[in-house]
This record gives C-alpha cells, structure tokens and sequence, in this order.
C-alpha cells in the first residue's frame, strides 16, 4: 500500500509538472498570465499577403447531380371502422386513445415501416373537427359528440407520425354512409339525415348515390377542407366505390341512371364515369392546393379476368374492379390522376382463381407511368378459401417480401394490418 501511495504521488507530481509545461509552451511567454490579465499580442510574426485581382473571378458551377437514391414505400393501414385497429374503442379517454397510438407507431416503426395510412373517414364522419361531416363514434363513443381534449386529434396524429419519421397518409372511404343500418345511432347532423334523397340502401348499408352530382360536389368539399388544414403527405381511398355485389340484390340507382345517362350509354359505363369523375376532381382538387400531396388508391386485386377482356390478367376472380365495383385503375394511371396504385393481392402465390404470382407480374407490366406498390394482408393467412396457405412449399409470407418491378428502381409493399381479421373495412 505504501508503494501505491508513493506511486501515486509521483504521478501526480508528473501530471502538473507536465500540465505546467504545456501552459508554458502553449503560451510562448516564461510567464503564465493571470486570469483578468491582457496576454499581449504576438509582433513577432507577419502572414504573406495575397493581393485581390482587379477583376473578379468567373467561377464555373459544378456540373455535378448527386444520382436517385431508390426509395421504398413501406406502409401500414390502421383501420378504425367498427374500431379495428385504433382505437380500442370510443368510450376510452382521449389520454388512453394516444397511448394506444403511440403504441402502434413506435411497434410499426420499430419493424421499419416508413409511412401510416390511417382512416380518418369511416362512413360519412370524420377523426377532425369538420365543416361537412360530424365527429365520428369510433373516435368518441357517440357520433357528433367532441372528443373530451382541446387538442386537435387529426393534427396530433399526424405531428406523432412525423417526429418518428413516417409518412401520413389520410385514408377515406368515398360512398359508404353507414357500416350497418342502426341509422338512429347517426348524428343529426350526418349527411342521412340532412340528405335522405343523396342515400341508397343496399344489403344491410346505406351509400351515397355516386350518379349525383351533388355528392360528387360534397366529396369534393371535404377533400378541400382536409387537404388546406392539415399537413397530409396523401390522400388514399381502398377498394369500395360500387359496393361488391351481394347475390341476387340490384343496386338502386336505376332512376337517377335515366336523368343523368348519356345518348347510349349503357348503366355499367355510366357507373364508371361516375367514378373517374370523382377520381378527376379529387386529383385537381389536391394538385390545386399542395401540388406534393399525393393521390393513392388502392383497389381489388383484379383489373378484370382475361375471358372478359384479352387485356386482363389470367385469372378467374368471382367480382372484379371494372365489371362489379366499376372501377377502372387502367383509366386512372393512363391519364395522371393517381400518383400510386396499391392493388390488394390477398391471396397465395399460386392461388387458382388469382395466383399472386402472375397478379403481381401483370400489375408490374400495366403501370403506366404509375408508382405501383403490392398491398398484401397477412390476416388472411388460412382464412380463405385459398387452400395453398396449408402446404408452405406454394405459399409465401408476403408481410415480409419486398416485391420488385422491373420499371422502377424501388422496391415497394405494403401491410394489411393484422388484427383486421374478421371484418372487412
């Protein structure tokens, strides 16, 4: 122990004579000055100096672009129909509600997703204080009512998802007023209520009617209202326009058909007019406030059936977007009006009725100019009629496959979320 101490104080003893001899050095003066003292400045040495030239020096810009970093697009959905996803329910507190946020954000972005589409628009209400729609009671227990905070939950989400660096993309269901037919739980004012005559019954849901202009004009305002008021990165509609067909059930809209039809025009072209007409309008409407919002949908997996149209995909699909939902996406990327198209490709690789194989091959081809990202739902592993999912060496995790298409440089997908499981959105 006495040679430790004796050690130490010998290095000690060498730490300030060293810690002395650097201040002397550093200093060029044998004395160190004071703290408050003047250090006097240094005579002894004269810098070169350079004179300017009379005329000035042309500098020539660099003839250099830094090259396209690829991009990719992870996305997520968070459903909030019927409180699939978030929040857990209405009646929770608005405190626990962005808990349960931050929670899935933190969890996608821990899993390296880069961009959130979240449903703002469920049927004819809104997650914002809005203009055209009442508050929705999937946000606050009874629709109409204000969520219980002064904060803003439109504008908070989408500040949350920006600070972890991801994408915000407001997603809206176009035509759908109703999730079901419990019409006394609507607010008073709901546009069922305020409009009866815009509505259309159909199975156990009501629709807006997509052959009025009225309704196109409302749909417009909302996007207006949305688009100026919140700092959205896109607007982003899923696979409902007509709804799917249910057996042996027309859709009522013969009468409005005859006021509005075109000289020959058949009901089924009609519809799809209707339809890109709206897609038209919403993409002027975007473009003519924030030019760098985009504008996604992301239909039904199918285009048509090759036996339909030799244009369509080798597939046998029971409804497809052009002929049942009268959807037309090839219209759509053709003429500019999306910015990307996320075509659901929910089943197995080699699936009989829809291989997602040749699916993916076919949407990859019919881009147009389109950035085309594949969205794929896990949630409907083995819970199908897709019977490829029971052997593993036919099917595929598709969450976790990037997919790639030879007329880009991105690698893009995007995810169902999971515990969508039994309702469709």
């Amino acid at each position: 122990m006495k040679q430790f101490r004796g050690l130490l104080k010998w290095i000690l003893v060498l730490s300030v004579f060293f810690a002395c001899k650097s201040q002397k050095d550093l200093s060029g003066s044998k004395e160190t000055p004071s703290i408050g003292k003047e250090i006097p400045k240094r005579t002894d040495r004269q810098f070169p100096e350079k004179p300017l030239p009379k005329t000035p020096i042309n500098l020539q810009p660099l003839s250099f672009e830094l090259p396209e970093m690829p991009r990719e697009f992870r996305g997520v959905w968070i459903a909030t129909v019927v409180n699939i996803d978030w929040p857990e329910a209405g009646t929770d507190s608005w405190e626990k509600q962005k808990r349960d946020f931050v929670t899935l954000l933190d969890h996608y972005k821990k899993m390296n997703f880069n961009a959130v589409i979240v449903q703002v628009r469920t049927a004819g209400d809104a997650f914002y204080p809005s203009r055209h729609a009442p508050w929705s009671r999937y946000l606050t227990g009874k629709e109409g009512t204000a969520p219980n905070t002064i904060e803003n939950p439109l504008t908070w989400m989408i500040n949350q998802a920006h600070e972890r660096g991801l994408e915000f993309h407001a997603w809206l269901n176009p035509y759908r007023a109703t999730f079901d037919d419990k019409t006394s739980l609507l607010s008073q004012d709901h546009d069922f209520n305020l409009h009866r005559d815009w509505m259309l019954k159909y199975g156990p849901k009501y629709y807006y009617n997509p052959g009025l202009p009225e309704v196109r004009e409302k749909f417009i305002a909302v996007i207006d209202e949305l688009v100026n008021n919140y700092d959205l990165d896109a607007v982003h509609f899923d696979d409902y326009f007509y709804p799917y067909k249910i057996g042996n059930q027309i859709f009522p809209d013969q009468k409005t058909f005859n006021q509005y039809k075109k000289p020959g025009q058949t009901i089924d072209d009609w519809r799809r007019e209707n339809v890109n007409l709206l897609i038209q309008a919403v993409h002027q409407t975007i473009k003519k406030s924030k030019p760098w919002v985009q504008f996604g949908i992301s239909p039904f997996g199918v285009w048509r059936n090759q036996d339909k149209d030799p244009k369509g995909s080798p597939t046998r699909a029971g409804q497809t977007n052009y002929d049942d939902l009268y959807a037309d996406p090839l219209t759509w990327m053709k003429n500019g009006w999306i910015d990307y198209l996320i075509p659901q490709l929910y089943w197995s690789m080699d699936y009989e009725l829809a291989s997602y194989r040749k699916l993916n091959d076919w949407w990859s081809i019919n881009n147009f100019g389109t950035h085309i990202y594949i969205g794929n739902g896990p949630y409907k592993i083995r819970d199908n009629a897709d019977k490829a999912w029971d052997n593993p060496g036919k099917s595929t995790i598709r969450s976790i496959t990037p997919v790639h298409f030879r007329p880009f440089k991105e690698i893009h997908f995007s995810l169902q979320s999971p515990s969508s499981a039994k309702i469709r959105m």
